[in-house]
């Protein structure tokens, strides 16, 4: 395609880095779910492969092409024949969340009820298309709010967010998994690092992800058998499972069972659509001016005909679209993962795939997409507010510690529960750590954001911040006490350390809020920032 006189270079050897790293992200997705429901809640394999695998993985196919097509658009209007387009897949956090705490729940319940195990495994499925339907619906009302928010929030409250998740989640459990089986994680995270961060090429110009992929799984399954990889082997004994997408109104039959799971499941809404926000302010540093609106639009919809074609997971815009962009990808990265991501929920090779290649080979991805994105959020906002970019990493520390409480995604009940009983002169160490982590994307937003206005001396803006955080603390929507991280009304909580949570720390933030905005009449507040705040770190 021409644009002013330039063709648009839709398609590269990067392409085939971002295909391998995007593909392999949404089926190691689609494993943990079919992992928490069929191994440890005992779901029928076969609903889950045949039912709620075509859907999911159909929405993803939706998305990919809109995002393919956008990126032309792009190229078309700004004549830039090099731009990149924004990843999209299935969002990891709600897929885990929602199996944990709606799907695996809802078939526990139904069963308890007296429904034989199909029967209730079907009406769950029922239950997690109404919630993906729900969900889209909720996404599509908050996109139209996507620019306003990216214009009125300073870019640390958007881009310290994403780098806390790559410090945490998308960089240190990875981590864990390549040390995990050591041998075989080192080598591939060394091709990775050589091609793509020292960005040196590899022989015949052989694409970094590829060639770590391809050497790591060789290596596994050549030495594994040996017992030399640093864990105990196992051979992949994947079977296929056909099933096509149809569209169905068996979301109707589950509406009314998914209302109760609906305050645990709108934060993942509004999480993905701020992280939506955030990563594409991350594309437009990068160089790539998405419309916004677009963006958040496109992964309601897509979430929308998910759900009605039978899926239980949301569709996301991926972090990282910096990082696809420095392996050269351009648009069909996401054209290549969108078909076969959709193919793959039809014909059911995806899950023989997954068993196919260890995690340990695939976290080195994740550890370059991680270390792009925290670079990217320290260079590109102003050097004064490096410490704003800080501070929000600690929600997601937060969050990390919750998941590794329980080692996995929340704290049982019965351990929290004792670990409440516990007495004290402090609110209980866990409890503080697992409501700083809830919520934790529109926390470190608003933490990041809050601390930038404050530091360019704009305190009734920074106030405002404080406030919001105040009330959205008082009805959990943030720092939920409760291990789930649902949302709640404060009064109804039986436990009175729970309850304080909403109190104490709702009280807390209007203090701060409040003092700010008395300190914010005295002349010193008013003088500008000392020069040093845009070297910080460099003495006088």
């Amino acid at each position: 395609m021409k644009a002013s006189g330039r063709r648009y270079e839709w398609f590269g050897i990067g392409d085939i880095n971002g295909f391998f790293g995007l593909m392999f992200d949404n089926l190691t997705v689609l494993s943990f779910l079919a992992g928490i429901l069929v191994f440890a809640f005992s779901f029928p394999a076969d609903i889950v492969y045949t039912r709620m695998f075509p859907g999911t993985a159909f929405g993803v196919l939706f998305g990919d092409l809109v995002y393919t097509w956008m990126a032309f658009r792009l190229a078309k209007r700004t004549g830039n024949p090099r731009v990149t387009a924004m990843p999209l897949g299935l969002d990891t956090p709600s897929t885990i969340g929602i199996a944990l705490v709606v799907l695996g729940p809802a078939f526990v319940s139904l069963k308890a009820q007296g429904m034989e195990p199909r029967e209730a495994a079907m009406m769950t499925w029922y239950i997690g298309m109404a919630t993906m339907v729900m969900i889209g619906v909720i996404k599509l009302v908050l996109s139209f709010c996507g620019r306003w928010v990216q214009k009125m929030v300073p870019q640390a409250g958007l881009l310290g967010p994403l780098a806390g998740i790559g410090l945490t989640l998308i960089g240190f459990i990875p981590l864990v998994d390549i040390f995990g089986l050591p041998l075989v994680g080192m080598v591939s995270l060394g091709l990775i690092l050589y091609n793509l961060v020292a960005k040196i090429r590899l022989p015949k110009n052989i694409p970094g992800v590829l060639a770590a992929i391809v050497i790591g799984t060789a290596l596994y399954h050549i030495l594994g058998p040996a017992g030399v990889v640093g864990g105990t082997y196992a051979a992949p004994a994947g079977e296929l499972h056909f099933g096509f997408p149809l569209p169905t109104l068996g979301f109707v039959k589950g509406f009314v069972a998914a209302l109760k799971y609906l305050p645990l499941a709108a934060p993942f809404a509004l999480l993905t659509v701020v992280g939506g926000i955030n990563v594409t302010e991350s594309a437009r540093v990068a160089g790539d001016d998405f419309n916004t609106r677009d963006i958040l639009l496109t992964e309601a919809v897509a979430t929308l005909v998910a759900g009605v074609c039978g899926g239980v997971a949301q569709s996301t815009p991926y972090i990282g679209q910096p990082a696809y962009k420095g392996m050269g990808s351009r648009a069909g990265y996401t054209l290549l993962t969108g078909l076969f991501v959709g193919l793959g929920g039809i014909f059911g090779y995806v899950g023989y795939i997954v068993e196919l290649i260890p995690r340990a080979v695939l976290a080195p991805i994740l550890i370059f997409v991680a270390l792009d994105i925290m670079v990217q959020a320290f260079l590109a906002c102003p050097a004064r507010h490096a410490p704003a970019v800080a501070f929000s990493y600690f929600p997601s520390v937060a969050r990390l510690l919750a998941i590794k409480f329980g080692d996995s995604r929340f704290v049982p009940t019965d351990r929290f529960a004792q670990l409440l009983a516990a007495p004290g002169k402090e609110l209980p160490e866990v409890l503080v750590t697992v409501a700083v982590g809830n919520g934790f994307i529109l926390t470190a937003m608003l933490w990041g954001a809050f601390l930038a206005e404050l530091i360019d001396r704009r305190l009734a803006r920074s106030a405002l911040y404080l406030g919001i955080l105040g009330v959205f603390t008082f009805f959990g929507i943030v720092h939920s006490s409760l291990p789930d991280g649902s949302m709640y009304l404060p009064w109804t909580l039986a436990n009175p350390l729970q309850r304080a949570i909403p109190y104490q720390y709702a009280l807390a933030y209007m203090v701060f809020a409040a003092m700010l905005l008395l300190l914010s009449l005295s002349k010193e507040s008013k003088e500008p920032p000392p020069a040093e705040l845009e070297h910080p770190g460099v003495a006088s």
